[in-house]
């Protein structure tokens, strides 16, 4: 069964069926349709809920989004598809820093992540060898360069950037309007403004799923084993680069259902039984 609702503008799309309702949130340069796969798996046991991040849909009216506002949008997709339970979040890129940020603020409205590829990336933790940054630094700076631009030219270059870095997208879907993040962050760095980007720390269930053969990594291994070492929690690199879910769809699906349901599977085991004899 499939249900489309409008939340601020945003087409939602709302698929399967059962307690657990999972948000899904893609990055950069990706859609909705990022997470195709993944719904084929979960919608037996699972509300599917998708949606393409502001701007990110050609349709979508060409304007900058700032941290709050992003925020402020998942938020309110949230209390629309769960108004009365706490969801799951299935993250990814940007997704991630926005989905994090979301949930630092609104932890009870959250009950477990997912989060592929993007840990504590940008703390002091996070130590970054000169080569990565100037890496980080080159294509970053060409996407906020991008969304300044905008126009044929300026999809002309995110399309080549995005082709640079083996994204899985359509091409046809790739524009400018998708880079904004990257002039945000970029035009405060320069200007040392604050992001208002609050520290990253996870105290719900949480499966880390991150692809080890790439240029950077975006999470440092302190924060890495601080969530291995949790409870409930899982870390799992995979050797593929960004895209682990396209790069590896079968065992990475298998690895989200797999963690999903042994973590269902734990919060309804029968209280133990006692030895005590009755009065």
């Amino acid at each position: 069964m499939e249900k489309r609702i409008h939340v601020n503008g945003i087409e939602v799309l709302e698929q399967g069926q059962g307690d657990d309702t999972v948000v899904m949130i893609h990055g950069w340069p990706d859609t909705h349709r990022l997470w195709d796969r993944q719904v084929e798996a979960l919608q037996a046991n699972h509300r599917c809920i998708r949606f393409t991040l502001p701007g990110y849909d050609r349709a979508h009216v060409r304007r900058m989004y700032d941290l709050q506002a992003l925020i402020d949008q998942i938020a309110a997709i949230v209390d629309a598809v769960s108004p009365d339970k706490p969801v799951t979040l299935l993250i990814h890129d940007w997704g991630c820093v926005f989905g994090y940020q979301y949930y630092l603020r609104h932890s009870s409205r959250v009950k477990r992540i997912v989060a592929v590829d993007i840990g504590d990336a940008g703390s002091r933790d996070h130590e970054i060898p000169t080569k990565a940054k100037l890496f980080i630094a080159g294509y970053q700076l060409w996407l906020a360069t991008a969304w300044n631009i905008g126009g044929g030219i300026g999809d002309a270059m995110t399309r080549k950037m995005a082709s640079i870095l083996k994204a899985p997208g359509e091409p046809a879907s790739i524009h400018s309007g998708m880079t904004y993040s990257y002039w945000w962050k970029w035009s405060h760095t320069l200007t040392k403004k604050p992001l208002g980007v609050l520290p990253l720390k996870v105290e719900c269930p949480l499966l880390f799923i991150y692809g080890a053969d790439k240029k950077v990594t975006f999470h440092s291994r302190k924060w890495e084993a601080e969530m291995a070492a949790k409870a409930g929690n899982r870390v799992e690199a995979f050797p593929t680069g960004h895209w682990v879910m396209a790069e590896e769809p079968e065992r990475f699906t298998n690895l989200v259902v797999e963690w999903l349901g042994a973590d269902d599977a734990k919060s309804v085991e029968p209280a133990p039984e006692t030895d005590a004899e009755p009065a």
